[in-house]
């Protein structure tokens, strides 16, 4: 999810230099509400868990792609999945993504502890492979959404401004320790609405504890579409969350995103799109010096697992507070 919301800003940027130009993106179909409102780009559908799945369903899928005769294609994942299709795909003119494997495994590995090139520029740099330039120093974003009813009898007629938090990640230790969370959460209460992002069984109940103790929180947990969801966010003051989707989601829709780190490193470029170096709150690398354990967060050593809790819950709520 982070890397197709991660795509968008860019797809903003290309569109608006090159308006004569009509993308077609291949994502899943749960994505297509990130691309609502960007012109000239239309989403096609890939059920790669249904029809489209495996090398016979990958054949079937490309049968309805050359129907549409592409002039290129920008491969920005550059799987496996991805190859096989493009070796069916009639049209050979493309150019796949460079996804710096080599940099970052001397970034994990310690060799070379600097900053690497965000998946964003990544992105433009297959546009521009291609031949169209792409500058992302001037972003523009959508307008804040208009609440639907339902969404404005959700989050009741609030005065105060509303942060969004989002406490989950993929993997533990990419996570803030929820007891340290949920000090955050108090604080915060007190001052802001707070809404809260997650999913599944298991983290919908912790949201619901967190909504039950305190005033001012609200969890969405469950509760609303993908498209719903979007315009919430949209309505943002600003947003905590991990080195997560929810932190590319908020980026994408030009709000304020204050990430923790844990094992995961913003050097290994998925820093949400345009958001200031300070909002990165990284774990004491004196405390746990292996950081970045791994690029994704799923390999670190066990007294990593909490790495995050290296910066206490005082500096995140200063740094939310600094910012609004």
């Amino acid at each position: 999810m982070g890397d197709v919301a991660m795509m968008v800003p860019v797809l903003r940027a290309f569109i608006q230099q090159h308006p004569n130009v009509y993308i077609t993106v291949l994502t899943r179909g749960f994505f297509k509400p990130f691309f609502k409102d960007i012109e000239n780009v239309e989403v096609f559908e890939a059920d790669i868990k249904g029809k489209h799945k495996g090398v016979f369903g990958l054949y079937k899928l490309s049968k309805s792609l050359n129907k549409k005769q592409f002039y290129i294609v920008a491969d920005l994942h550059n799987v496996l999945r991805s190859k096989i299709l493009k070796s069916f795909i009639s049209n050979k003119r493309f150019l796949s993504i460079n996804k710096g494997r080599k940099e970052k495994k001397l970034l994990i590995s310690g060799k070379e502890f600097k900053q690497l090139k965000t998946t964003h520029q990544r992105y433009a740099d297959v546009f521009r492979g291609l031949g169209y330039e792409v500058d992302l120093s001037k972003p523009n974003f959508p307008e804040k959404a208009d609440l639907s009813n339902k969404l404005q009898k959700l989050l009741g007629n609030q005065s105060s401004k509303r942060i969004g938090i989002a406490p989950f990640a993929a993997h533990e230790g990419k996570m803030y320790p929820l007891s340290l969370m949920k000090a955050v959460i108090e604080v915060l209460s007190k001052e802001y609405q707070i809404i809260l992002f997650g999913g599944g069984k298991y983290e919908s109940e912790i949201l619901d504890e967190y909504e039950n103790s305190f005033d001012n929180i609200i969890n969405l947990a469950g509760k609303l579409s993908l498209d719903e969801e979007l315009d919430v966010i949209s309505n943002l003051e600003a947003m905590l969350s991990m080195d997560s989707g929810n932190a590319h989601i908020a980026a994408m829709l030009g709000i304020k995103v204050i990430t923790i780190w844990g094992v995961t490193h913003p050097f290994a470029g998925f820093t949400p799109f345009n958001q200031p170096e300070d909002y990165a709150l990284v774990a004491d690398r004196d405390k746990f010096p292996l950081v970045p354990t791994s690029v994704y967060g799923n390999k670190y050593p066990e007294n990593y697992k909490e790495a995050s809790s290296s910066i206490t819950p005082e500096v995140v709520v200063e740094k939310i507070k600094s910012i609004i």
